[in-house]
């Protein structure tokens, strides 16, 4: 979907094509974006990009249940498919697609971060999960590592559990909600890129910056500002230039005719390396030049 996450993904992208351009091979590559994500829509646009003659199809899987069908009709027809960024239809989910290029932890993401969350609030209180996009396979899977971390701590409990589909403004929303509905609310566990921004203006506006603890993903520009200022405590920020670089990468070497385990991996792992408030400014820097 069109979401800034997308930008440093497309700089990878836009950096491989200029080095094979340099190799005097020419790259053409379109990324088709719906304005919010829908695994109906997904399996449309999947069909109609195999009409338009491309060497290679990739796609960031929406919902597995939905959209894999659609995968190995376009296997079936003689279409090549990979999957990318941070959602695979593997083959152990009955999927055909050739490989993945991507976040492989997800689960541990979501882990990782309710971990430092649940440190932070001394393994006690309340909180909340705004998850995403249903049946988005990254989200869903975070979420889950989030529940499971929960549910080793007595003392920690989940109270409420959303899906606000990768808006902000939804997110917003649903956070005000868990916010007037829970007095003793001691946290909000967030599974990608959007949720923490919106749960961290609803945070401010109520005034309970230093009462809830936040954690979420990635790297949005405002969220980096919370977490520099202190309403945001940690983000899993995933390496989007990684993604793009390498998925460009692979779908050449598919193009070519390359199997998985000749000269690519059937899934790229790509890392995801947890910030702190230490880390803001230096990332606001890094990536959006922004000098504190």
């Amino acid at each position: 979907m069109i979401h800034p996450w997308w930008d440093a993904v497309a700089i990878g992208m836009e950096d491989a094509a200029r080095q094979y351009e340099e190799m005097g091979v020419s790259i053409n590559y379109e990324y088709l974006a719906p304005s919010e994500a829908s695994a109906q829509d997904q399996v449309r646009r999947l069909s109609e990009a195999s009409l338009r003659g491309f060497d290679v199809i990739g796609v960031d899987v929406a919902d597995v249940g939905v959209v894999t069908p659609e995968i190995n009709r376009l296997m079936e027809s003689g279409q090549k498919v990979m999957t990318f960024s941070s959602s695979d239809a593997a083959k152990e989910d009955g999927c055909d697609r050739i490989a993945y290029v991507g976040n492989t932890h997800n689960y541990e993401d979501g882990a990782d971060l309710t971990e430092a969350l649940c440190q932070n609030l001394d393994y006690r209180g309340k909180i909340a999960v705004l998850v995403g996009v249903e049946g988005a396979p990254c989200h869903e899977e975070r979420a889950l590592g989030v529940r499971d971390v929960i549910a080793k701590y007595p003392e920690m409990e989940i109270v409420e559990i959303a899906y606000d589909g990768d808006s902000v403004d939804k997110a917003y929303g649903y956070a005000k909600e868990f916010l007037a509905r829970h007095e003793d609310l001691a946290g909000i566990a967030c599974c990608n890129m959007s949720n923490p921004v919106g749960a961290a203006r609803a945070v401010i506006e109520a005034g309970r910056e230093k009462e809830i603890v936040i954690v979420g993903m990635d790297h949005d520009q405002e969220a980096l500002r919370y977490l520099r200022d202190g309403v945001i405590y940690a983000l899993g920020v995933q390496d989007c230039y990684s993604i793009g670089f390498d998925t460009v990468q692979v779908a050449v070497k598919i193009a070519d005719g390359h199997l998985p385990g000749e000269v690519y991996p059937e899934k790229t792992e790509e890392i995801t390396v947890i910030i702190y408030q230490d880390s803001a400014a230096e990332m606001l820097q890094a990536l959006y030049g922004e000098i504190d």
